[in-house]
């Protein structure tokens, strides 16, 4: 999946291109909104806390970084066992390693889901000024299809492209 950008003038301009989106079958799973809070989003699809924050980047580099440090205090463990204390070999490396991916991805995004998306840094300016961002998610072989289609329809539409994390 691909995610494209729209930053389009107004709410009418991002209504009208929600309903033709609906309307040509992209589901409203696929749609997120972004707007100042000064603009009211009403029946928009909100964006949520997964698209708004880095919360999902924060869980993956949790997961590896907790999984590397529980791999290694296994490994030590092991190499270096505690005075009266028989080590379990692979079955205490695999727990610790998986102790450590758990508890770095749950810290990792608890910190990141107060942190902003880095993606729509870009936007910031846009979103300041009224403007409001829409980001949709496509398939990556019709990601031509649907920038020539909302283009079309939306001169006024910039559009940016970005890759959605692999689920």
């Amino acid at each position: 999946m691909k995610r494209l950008y729209f930053v389009v003038p107004d709410k009418g301009s991002c209504q009208n291109l929600v309903a033709e989106l609906r309307d040509a079958g992209i589901p409203n799973r696929h749609l997120h909104v972004v707007a100042s809070l000064t603009v009211p989003l009403d029946d928009l699809p909100k964006a949520g806390l997964t698209q708004r924050t880095d919360i999902v980047h924060g869980f993956e580099r949790g997961l590896a970084l907790g999984g590397t440090a529980g791999l290694l205090g296994g490994m030590l463990v092991l190499a270096f066992p505690p005075a009266g204390v028989v080590a379990g070999g692979e079955a205490l490396v695999a727990a610790v390693t998986a102790g450590g991916a758990g508890v770095g991805a749950l810290a990792l995004s608890l910190i990141s889901k107060d942190s902003h998306n880095k993606d729509l840094a870009a936007f910031e300016d846009d979103i300041a000024h009224g403007r409001i961002l829409l980001m949709v998610d496509v398939p990556k072989d019709e990601l031509k299809h649907w920038k020539q289609l909302i283009l079309a329809h939306h001169p006024e539409a910039e559009i940016g492209v970005a890759a959605l994390p692999q689920t």
